[in-house]
């Protein structure tokens, strides 16, 4: 193997669907603007539930967007990410058949919950009228494996395809389970995370969390890194990235967004949140040296920010274990406080965010949170100006994950 050229991996297109936004322009409009979109839950038959505030995407018409063959089969979960890769596709200026070889495509997708709402009408047929009124989709509606095998039919790739079956983690680890893919030879990658977690079924089972909020009011639902900390808030969406190999993108004059620079992952256990500190330290160390970073090269984290003081505390030292005295002077920022936390899902969109952040020189806020309890330098109000190159993204997720993934901006030090 001596001699073989390093594959390098770049990010060149992004799909959003998000409660604050349907494609990553308007996305980025309402992250940079630290708008808020936190409300009541409408979904039919959750009135009943203590779940009152979630992040709902509103506006959303699969049937313009998808063909009536896959909407039957699928799940809303496999909705948002169908329409996420059309919109990642079209960015990186690529379709089926701007591909070498249908198995130079591959797919992989994290999912945390999977399709719930499909689930649960199947299964109230099957007990209100019998199974021979269940439909045949049901075996694979609801499966954690579907969106990936449905973006893999539809676009005719046939590259490695994979699904990341995690809690919140879990999309980040897609994302360098895509890497992999590229280093070891497979062109371009669709890989992303999308989450439908609204259904009444999904709610219930949320309510097991003793992490989730139940504040009603949505200013004061999901308040991370303060006093007032009192949980998250579940939301729906995600976002689907294009990764190919960096050279290949450069040969046909893609536009290189950013590249993949380095990942790691720890595991310490469910809610062992004062655990996550020392896990997350090493997840960060792991990913910095895999991508040959000093901590004082980070200009930038999007933080997991659980909300729950023991999480949010372990977070903000294990930034200062990591990272030194330069964890206390990097900016910090969470926008999903104003979206809600989509579980896999989640870490796409702030990686969405990452980029466009290190693209336009400007750090988003968090949005609804002042009053900072914790030694970070937290940005709030408005969008911070700075010199972005390398930014580090955090996710932890509620049954012990930790992962950290470290990004460079685009063509300048893709060099």
């Amino acid at each position: 193997m001596s001699g073989q050229r390093t594959r390098r991996t770049a990010v060149t297109g992004m799909g959003v669907v998000a409660p604050n936004g349907l494609n990553a322009d308007t996305y980025w409009k309402s992250v940079k603007e630290g708008a808020s979109v936190l409300d009541r839950v409408t979904r039919e038959g959750c009135e009943h539930l203590p779940l009152r505030v979630a992040g709902e995407v509103r506006g959303f018409d699969p049937s313009a967007l998808i063909e009536e063959t896959f909407l039957v089969q699928t799940d809303k979960f496999t909705h948002f990410a169908l329409a996420a890769a059309d919109a990642a596709l079209q960015d990186a200026g690529l379709s089926s058949s701007a591909a070498d070889s249908p198995y130079s495509v591959g797919v992989v997708t994290a999912a945390g919950s999977g399709g719930g709402e499909f689930g649960q009408r199947e299964l109230q047929k099957l007990w209100g009228k019998g199974s021979r009124f269940v439909g045949p989709y049901q075996s694979i509606a609801w499966f954690y494996a579907a969106s990936t095998g449905q973006i893999s039919i539809r676009k005719g790739f046939k590259g490695p395809c994979g699904v990341v079956a995690s809690d919140e983690a879990g999309g980040l680890d897609a994302v360098a389970h895509a890497a992999r893919a590229v280093h070891r030879g497979t062109d371009v990658v669709v890989v992303g995370a999308a989450e439908a977690p609204l259904a009444p079924y999904s709610g219930v089972c949320q309510l097991g969390y003793p992490e989730l909020s139940t504040v009603e009011d949505p200013a004061r639902a999901y308040r991370p890194f303060t006093s007032a900390a009192c949980g998250f808030v579940p939301a729906e969406g995600g976002a689907v990235l294009v990764v190919e190999d960096l050279d290949r993108a450069q040969r046909r004059e893609a536009a290189v967004r950013a590249t993949v620079a380095g990942h790691a992952a720890t595991f310490t256990g469910a809610s062992r949140w004062d655990r996550s500190r020392e896990g997350l330290a090493q997840a960060i160390r792991g990913a910095l040296d895999k991508a040959g970073c000093a901590p004082e090269e980070i200009d930038v984290v999007f933080a997991d920010a659980m909300g729950v003081p023991d999480a949010d505390r372990a977070e903000a030292l294990a930034l200062a274990d990591a990272l030194g005295r330069h964890g206390a002077r990097v900016p910090v920022t969470a926008p999903k406080t104003g979206i809600g936390r989509s579980y896999c899902g989640a870490p796409l969109l702030d990686i969405v965010a990452a980029v466009q952040a290190m693209e336009h020189g400007q750090i988003p806020p968090t949005p609804g949170v002042f009053d900072i309890c914790h030694d970070i330098d937290l940005v709030t109000g408005t969008a911070r100006p700075a010199e972005l190159r390398t930014a580090l993204v955090l996710s932890r997720g509620l049954m012990g994950s930790n992962a950290a993934l470290v990004l460079r901006r685009g063509p300048e030090s893709a060099a």
